[in-house]
């Protein structure tokens, strides 16, 4: 039985779930449960701290992990990032008091503030900076105020909780991280895990494409299909009418608009877009 680690709060939580249902697995019912059983899926879900799954699929204790790949790097355990996910996207920078700093050798010999004491340690290595990480659970952007640190480094989105603290951003991110599938690095590929990352792959092809149908005249075929491509190859039907065939073709979701308008002044008709639930590829 394939055993899946699970973030069990924060911001990754709820869109894991979501995919592992679109997956067609199983999900909690209560989020006080610790684990969930899926025989009909052969699967065995653990819902765990984001921060511990990476240290628990790289010790071989449980077989693939969905987490940051934040928290992966930070832990600097012995599991590997397998797939991107496509959702918890954000980015890793540092931060330091409103123009006191503009480049990452401004850290030299500073005291830098944050929760991820192992990326930060490998970054400013790398670079041949000499700094002390300050290592704090959490609201780091307190720190320099409090005079524990004199930089901070950590995830910012919006930066509006930075300029609240009279921080600003300085030097290239650090990292952008996003939530991703891990197994344990070098180890065989467990059983069942081929079939659950084809359903993983299935979720994310059926999350990025849209399939569209259209009529159009035969002789503006070739023009049309170089707008809708598809995956392997469209399908196109004749139609009843004579002269016009049917096109059906998946088109990348973010280009769908486009691509109807250019459709249109090909001369298609009748083009209509539908969601795709699933698939394989």
């Amino acid at each position: 039985m394939l055993k899946i680690a699970v973030p069990n709060k924060g911001a990754l939580a709820d869109a894991a779930a979501q995919m592992l249902a679109e997956a067609g697995y199983r999900q909690r019912r209560n989020a006080k449960d610790l684990v969930t059983l899926d025989p009909d899926n052969d699967v065995e879900f653990f819902y765990l701290r984001p921060r511990d799954i990476a240290i628990y699929v790289g010790e071989g204790t449980l077989d693939v992990g969905i987490t940051g790949r934040d928290l992966l790097l930070d832990s600097q355990a012995h599991a590997a990032e397998n797939i991107a996910l496509g959702f918890g996207a954000s980015t890793f920078r540092f931060a330091a008091p409103i123009g006191t700093m503009s480049s990452v050798d401004d850290l030299q010999g500073a005291r830098i503030a944050t929760s991820y004491e192992g990326i930060v340690g490998a970054y400013l290595a790398e670079r041949g900076i000499t700094a002390e990480v300050v290592r704090l659970d959490g609201a780091v952007e307190s720190s320099v105020r409090l005079g524990v640190a004199d930089a901070i480094a950590d995830v910012v989105e919006t930066g509006s909780t930075l300029r609240q603290a009279d921080l600003e951003v300085f030097g290239d991110p650090i990292l952008a991280s996003e939530a991703v599938m891990i197994t344990r690095q070098g180890a065989p590929e467990p059983a069942g895990f081929e079939v659950f990352k084809r359903r993983i792959d299935s979720v994310l092809v059926a999350r990025t494409y849209i399939m569209m149908d259209y009529d159009i005249r035969v002789d503006q075929v070739e023009r049309a299909v170089e707008l809708t491509p598809g995956i392997e190859s469209p399908t196109v039907s004749p139609l009843h009418r004579e002269g016009w065939v049917a096109v059906r073709s998946m088109v990348p979701r973010d280009a769908a608009q486009k691509v109807m308008d250019a459709l249109y002044e090909l001369g298609a008709r009748g083009i209509l877009v539908t969601d795709i639930l699933a698939c394989r590829i």
